[in-house]
């Protein structure tokens, strides 16, 4: 919204400007013309809008003007207009000037410009749009004026428009290699939402947590993906590793939830780390709750302790399904033993025995690649997943973070 009052206001200043129209070669204008018009020019120099405006339309009261003259006089009184406050007229005035068979191709698209910024200001949403459609169809390549025109349908309830426009100039971007700016992507996210368009809205919080990567983006993309319908309670566990990630872990609760769903898959190391988390966050440890949270800190380093010592003793995999397998390499990386852990996890998935999710299985493979330090197999291996559970969402997330983060 900020950025488009900027452009209103340049397209304001472009509106009353005062550099007399152009003279064209064979045109002329008559003196009863020429004089009010040369005027209203010096009245518009030293900023008396409304004395410009009355001697604008002094000229325009003159009888049998040829085409040339009505153009002349357009231009000017959408100056004084606009330089008077009076933006309807200064509008409708640019307008009739763009319509002139007189203007040339550059004059018509200055003009369906200025005359779609006039609109704008008096919220004449609807012609604003359709003036900024016709400065576009007319060859303008003013990327301010399509952000004008998404603005415009989006005000005028139009938002399905608005995000077809907005997202066709951010495909542009993108394929130039521009990074889109935010508050178009602000705003397509709004378009989305107004419609109730899921998809949409999702996808465009991912643009948005890509170029811009503030931590209220990535809060309100992760709690969005938990209240998606559709979203299964078995990820809460690979979405917490993503706020964790991201910093966006914001209460008590949320540490405690993260632990303790780690604890209950068999992997206390993790939930020793989240807890010393929580605890270095101030979140854990403190208030009412804090008797609680040292009970779980110290079940967890008990069962971590036990952890250890079932690792030792180095187990035979011989007699393993591919779930039990894949679970056992999971903790070795969790331990700091990615060369042992991730061919069982890669084995164990390719057994296939005992999965009854196998995406979800390779987000935590995904994210085990992560933890050893290999970002290029954990991106190609998030790239192959396209759960519409929420898994899918999860995996796209992780390649923007992790896209950004070697940058």
């Amino acid at each position: 919204m900020a950025r488009t009052l900027r452009l209103i206001l340049a397209f304001a200043a472009l509106a009353a400007s005062t550099c007399a129209p152009a003279q064209q070669e064979g045109q002329t204008v008559r003196a009863e013309v020429g004089k009010p018009i040369q005027a209203a020019i010096e009245l518009i120099k030293h900023r008396r809008g409304r004395e410009a405006l009355a001697k604008a339309r002094e000229a325009q009261e003159v009888g049998g003007k040829t085409a040339y003259e009505t153009f002349v006089i357009d231009q000017v009184l959408g100056q004084a207009a606009a330089a008077a406050g009076d933006h309807a007229s200064a509008a409708r005035a640019f307008e009739s000037a763009a319509a002139s068979s007189v203007a040339g191709d550059q004059q018509r698209r200055q003009f369906l410009a200025a005359a779609a910024g006039q609109y704008y200001l008096v919220k004449d949403y609807s012609k604003t749009a359709d003036v900024a459609a016709r400065y576009l169809r007319a060859g303008g390549n003013d990327r301010s004026v399509r952000v004008l025109q998404a603005q415009a349908m989006y005000l005028g309830g139009n938002f399905s428009g608005a995000a077809k426009v907005l997202m066709a100039d951010i495909d542009a971007d993108e394929l130039a290699g521009r990074v889109p700016g935010e508050d178009q992507l602000q705003l397509l996210l709004s378009a989305y939402d107004k419609q109730h368009d899921n998809a949409g809205y999702t996808r465009a919080m991912e643009k948005l947590v890509a170029y811009y990567p503030k931590k209220e983006y990535w809060a309100s993309v992760l709690t969005g993906i938990a209240a998606r319908p559709g979203f299964a309670d078995k990820l809460a566990l690979d979405l917490a590793r993503l706020k964790l990630a991201a910093g966006v872990m914001r209460t008590a609760s949320d540490f405690v939830e993260a632990a303790q769903l780690s604890l209950q898959d068999g992997f206390p190391v993790e939930a020793v780390q989240i807890i010393e988390q929580g605890y270095a966050a101030g979140l854990l440890g403190a208030g009412p709750e804090a008797e609680r949270h040292k009970r779980l800190k110290d079940l967890a380093a008990k069962y971590l302790a036990e952890d250890k010592e079932t690792i030792a003793r180095e187990d035979s995999d011989a007699n393993k399904d591919g779930k039990a397998l894949f679970n056992d390499g999971f903790n070795y990386v969790l331990h700091g033993k990615a060369a042992k852990g991730l061919p069982m996890m890669e084995k164990g998935l390719k057994l296939g025995t005992g999965f009854r999710r196998p995406e979800h299985a390779k987000l935590q493979l995904a994210h085990a690649y992560h933890l050893a330090g290999q970002n290029q197999r954990a991106i190609q291996t998030y790239r192959t997943i396209q759960g519409s559970d929420g898994s899918g969402s999860i995996a796209r997330l992780w390649v923007i973070r992790l896209q950004r983060n070697a940058a």
